[in-house]
C-alpha cells in the first residue's frame, strides 16, 4: 500500500450487464475435442451453471427444473429393472443419473436464498448459502460413488447371473434417450436465451448418455456368458463417478477457501493500471460471494491530487474492474497517495493490528 490520506468507494448490489460477461463456448469440433470432453468429468461449481441469461430468464429455470425431473423419471424407470435384474452395472448408472438430478435441489434451495438482499446481521447478504449447496452436493456424489462401488466389488467376489438382460439393454437405452433429450433440450433453450451455462450442463448431459451406453456392454457380456461383466462395468462407472466428485469436491474447496483463478487477478491489475490517474496497484482480493465476485483494493495516486480527484480515479477504477472482470459485481477501492520523500507511512499506526 502506499501512503497518506484514503479514498473510498463503494458500489452496493450492482448489476452487471450481459455484455461484462465471458462465457465459456463450446463451439469446437473435432474427435480430438470430443474425446475430451467426454472423459473430463464435469463440474458442480455454482458459478459454471448460472449465468445472466439464465437467472434472469424463467425458461431458462424452467427448461433445468424440466430437464431434471426427466433424469429423476429416468433413474426410477431404471432402479425397477435393477431391481428385477440385480445389474451392478445398470445400478451404477441409475445412482449416477439420481445423483445429478438430487443434486438440484440443494443448488436451487441456495439459488433462491442468494437472492434475497443483504441484512445488518448478514450483510453481504445470503450468496453463501450456494458454498453450503456445494458441501451438499459433494456428499451426495461421494455416497453414490461409495454404494455403487461396494455393490459392484461385493458382485465381483460373489458374482452371480444378471437376470432379464433385454431388460437391462432396455434399460441402459432408456438412460442414454433420457440424457440425450435433455441434452437437446437444454442446448435448444440456452442457445435460445444465450446462456452457456446452460449450453454447458446440456453437453455434460450428452456425455452421461454415453456412461448408460457403457452399461450395453456389460448386458452383452452378461448374454455371452461372462458373468464378470456386469461388476466390471459398475466398477468403470463408478470411477467416473469418483472423477466428478474428485472435481467437485477441488471446486468447493476452493471456493470455501476463497480462491480465484489467478488469471482474474491478472486481468483485474491489468484493467487499473490503464485507468488514468492511477500510478501503480497495491493490495488486490477478490473472493466468490455465491456465483458473483467482489474485489478489495488499493491503487495509489498522485499525493497532491484533491479529495475529489482522488475519489474520481477510485470511481474509474471500479468501473474499469467491473467491465474487465467477469461476474463481478460490487468493489471497494482505496486510493492511497504516492508516499513523498521523507514522509513517515501513515498506516504505521495500524501496524499493531497485523496478523501473521
Amino acid at each position: 500500500m502506499g501512503v497518506g490520506t484514503s479514498t473510498r468507494t463503494h458500489r452496493k448490489g450492482t448489476h452487471v450487464s450481459d455484455r461484462h460477461e465471458h462465457p465459456h463456448h463450446h463451439s469446437r469440433t473435432g474427435l480430438r475435442h470430443r474425446l475430451s470432453h467426454l472423459l473430463t468429468p464435469h463440474s458442480h461449481e455454482t458459478a459454471d451453471k448460472v449465468d445472466p441469461a439464465l437467472e434472469s430468464s424463467a425458461r431458462g429455470m424452467r427448461a433445468l427444473w424440466v430437464s431434471l425431473a426427466v433424469l429423476g423419471v429416468t433413474a426410477l424407470a431404471q432402479a425397477v429393472v435393477v431391481a428385477a435384474s440385480g445389474s451392478v452395472a445398470l445400478l451404477g448408472d441409475t445412482v449416477h443419473n439420481a445423483a445429478d438430478a438430487l443434486t438440484a435441489v440443494p443448488l436451487g434451495i441456495a439459488f433462491v436464498l442468494g437472492r434475497r438482499a443483504a441484512t445488518r446481521r448478514f450483510t453481504y447478504g445470503y450468496g453463501r448459502a450456494e458454498d453450503l449447496a456445494g458441501l451438499v452436493i459433494v456428499l451426495t456424489i461421494a455416497a453414490s460413488a461409495a454404494f455403487a462401488g461396494w455393490t459392484a466389488i461385493d458382485r465381483l467376489l460373489d458374482p452371480r447371473p444378471v437376470q432379464h438382460i433385454p431388460a437391462v439393454a432396455l434399460a441402459a437405452l432408456v438412460g442414454f434417450a433420457g440424457n440425450e433429450w435433455v441434452a437437446r433440450y437444454r442446448i435448444r433453450v440456452g442457445r435460445a436465451i444465450g446462456s452457456a451455462a446452460l449450453v454447458a450442463d446440456g453437453l455434460h448431459a450428452r456425455t452421461d448418455g454415453f456412461t448408460s451406453l457403457a452399461v450395453l456392454l456389460g448386458a452383452g457380456g452378461s448374454a455371452l456368458g461372462w458373468q464378470l461383466a456386469d461388476p466390471i462395468v459398475g466398477l468403470a462407472i463408478t470411477a467416473a463417478i469418483v472423477l466428478v466428485l474428485r472435481d467437485a469436491a477441488r471446486e468447493v474447496f476452493r471456493r470455501v477457501m476463497d480462491a480465484v483463478d489467478p488469471a482474474l487477478v491478472d486481468r483485474a491489475e491489468r484493467a487499473l493500471s490503464e485507468v488514468p490517474g492511477v500510478r501503480g496497484v497495491g493490495e488486490l482480493r477478490l473472493r466468490w460471494i455465491g456465483h458473483r465476485l467482489r474485489a478489495e483494493v488499493a491503487v495509489v495516486v498522485d499525493g497532491d491530487v484533491t479529495v475529489r480527484q482522488a475519489h474520481r480515479i477510485a470511481v474509474d477504477a471500479e468501473h474499469a474492474l467491473l467491465h474487465a472482470v467477469p461476474r463481478l459485481t460490487a468493489a471497494l477501492v482505496h486510493a492511497d497517495p504516492e508516499p513523498a520523500p521523507g514522509e513517515a507511512d501513515p498506516h504505521l499506526s495500524l501496524a499493531h493490528h497485523a496478523t501473521a
